[in-house]
């Protein structure tokens, strides 16, 4: 995975001030005449030629992160879109790589496997920054560290700050990003455009090829810039009300139909459905659960799981399939709705582990670094604080999985195997990320560096290579119970012939998985859109953005 970031260019000038008093003083007596006194004033001193800061490199000695913070080349004034003021002061590049320095040896988790390099042979910030990493790697070959990154913080508070996206509520997957393109409806957004029934048929159904975007091939076309900007701007409308025009081919169907939609300011639903299932050895839960944020996902899974509790389910299906992660907290809240206060009382959920240096203080927020244990109550994100959660009180969840299913995800699969809940994992292997981080500016750049693993109740947390379904081929990563199977395109999320919740329920009436599907499936591709970049997008996100919503929030209530 490559990640790129953006330069802020800048200069500086020191001076140093110097004051200097006089004092004359006269006297008389008798009735002699006073004497005049001659006051004469020395001109200043030149002020001196600016220079760099009196800091130097010494191999293996690290001053303080906290002694170079927000000393800047060019500081910002004024203050950022959230009204705080900008804590920056006049200083120099070679301060801003000092600290880059000293944070990443305070808080970066390797910090015992990065080179220590004299910062003052670098010009750029970011070309710093980018060798301030680990090159190891998994047992696979991975990277260990695929997610060193940073972005200008200015795009960073905007996008904290925005309100929903415009849109149709329609997730877009590739097959094919080259001629002939494959792109195909993912899943909708309930009552968005996309999810609309018109003269009996649902707009956008899952599996649903898009042929053609307001009159240029999308198979096909795209040949020039023009019609590149014309397919994204059909796909991604930047604003609320534009109508577009798709040609599209059901799943299953070799004819085509024509679908015009409008555009509307949607925001994500945390739980897209959830329903039971009646068989015959009593009914089944299952929970489509795309994201652990925004913070409407407290609520959300919560009224799903009292939803299954009043059913009386005794088994769950969460599809965590498309998931990337979000709130760390929700994540512990889920756990505890599964699990029940039998099985989880006094028990760790996740404890962040840092570098071997941090002892048991959260480096980045000096604070102790407690355990996080399954948190049994509504914390005040959508749910008021100290609001009573139902349980389930399950030994063991299926839960469907993609390589998209991580982070938080992956949390809550981590911190149940952790108290022996059994997993039954049905789909493809997981990402693999048990890290988080902390986002932090410095004069205008924020940056982001892996600080913490989390480990369950039994310390552990070595799933870098995924949570892997028993009879998958990959000879890496954490086996857990299941079956490899992929991802079908040709029912609906829900459904119980879905392929992934089909082979659920064949699992847990015989305990086997569908014929031939050992083999692990080619994931369909993410195609970020660039400004320069001469290709059709399946997202609206940046790289970067991606990236940020599979991380580990940290964040609680305020």
């Amino acid at each position: 995975m490559t990640h790129t970031s953006r330069r802020l260019p800048g200069g500086k000038a020191l001076a140093i001030v110097a004051l200097a008093t006089l004092a004359a003083c006269g006297g008389g007596g008798g009735g002699s005449s006073p004497t005049p006194t001659t006051l004469t004033t020395s001109p200043p001193p030149p002020e001196p030629t600016p220079t760099e800061p009196a800091v130097s490199f010494v191999e293996g000695v690290f001053e303080p992160a906290s002694t170079f913070k927000d000393q800047c080349e060019a500081p910002r004034s004024g203050v950022d879109i959230e009204g705080n003021a900008f804590p920056d002061e006049a200083g120099s590049l070679l301060e801003e790589l000092f600290w880059l320095r000293s944070w990443t040896n305070e808080t970066y988790l390797w910090n015992d496997q990065v080179e220590d390099r004299d910062p003052s042979t670098f010009d750029d910030r970011l070309d710093y920054f980018a060798v301030l990493k680990t090159d190891a790697t998994t047992a696979s070959g991975e990277d260990l560290d695929d997610f060193h990154f940073s972005e200008p913080t200015d795009e960073f508070l905007e996008r904290r700050n925005s309100a929903a996206s415009s849109g149709y509520g329609a997730s877009i997957v590739a097959f094919s990003t080259s001629v002939p393109r494959d792109y195909r409806i993912r899943y909708t957004e309930p009552d968005s455009p996309a999810s609309d029934v018109v003269n009996g048929l649902v707009n956008f159904p899952r599996g649903a090829r898009i042929l053609e975007v307001d009159g240029v091939d999308l198979v096909n076309g795209g040949s020039t810039q023009a019609e590149i900007d014309i397919l994204n701007a059909g796909l991604f409308p930047a604003t609320a009300g534009e109508t577009h025009t798709f040609v599209i081919q059901d799943a299953g169907s070799t004819s085509s139909r024509t679908v015009t939609l409008i555009s509307e300011d949607i925001a994500q639903q945390p739980v897209n459905r959830f329903s039971t299932i009646d068989t015959s050895t009593g009914k089944v839960g299952y929970i489509l659960f795309n994201t652990f944020s925004p913070f409407s996902s407290e609520a959300d899974i919560a009224n799903a799981i009292t939803a299954m509790k009043t059913e009386g389910v005794s088994d769950l299906v969460l599809d965590l399939r498309y998931n990337g992660g979000g709130l760390l907290a929700v994540a512990a809240q889920l756990g505890y709705m599964i699990a029940g206060d039998a099985q989880t009382a006094g028990k760790t959920f996740e404890l962040l582990q840092f570098n071997d240096d941090a002892g048991n203080v959260n480096p980045v927020t000096g604070e102790r670094n407690d355990p996080i244990p399954f948190i049994d109550t509504g914390i005040g994100f959508s749910l008021a604080d100290g609001t009573p959660l139902d349980s389930l009180d399950l030994s063991r969840v299926f839960i469907l999985s993609t390589a998209g299913t991580c982070s938080a995800s992956e949390a809550v699969i981590n911190g149940l195997r952790g108290i022996d809940v059994e997993i039954i994992l049905i789909g493809d292997i997981t990402c693999g990320k048990p890290y988080g981080f902390y986002p932090t500016d410095n004069c205008g750049e924020t940056y982001y560096t892996i600080q913490f693993r989390g480990v369950n109740e039994k310390n552990f947390g070595d799933y870098s290579d995924g949570f892997v379904p028993m009879n998958s081929t990959f000879n890496f990563g954490e086996r857990v119970s299941g079956c490899i199977v992929p991802d079908d395109y040709n029912n609906e999320l829900g459904d119980p012939a879905e392929g992934l919740l089909a082979a659920a329920l064949q699992y847990r009436e015989d305990g086997s998985c569908p014929v031939a599907s050992a083999t692990q499936q080619t994931a369909p591709q993410t195609v970020y859109i660039g400004s320069s970049r001469f290709q059709v997008g399946t997202t609206f996100l940046t790289q970067e953005e991606d990236i940020l919503a599979n991380n580990r929030d940290m964040r609680m209530p305020k």
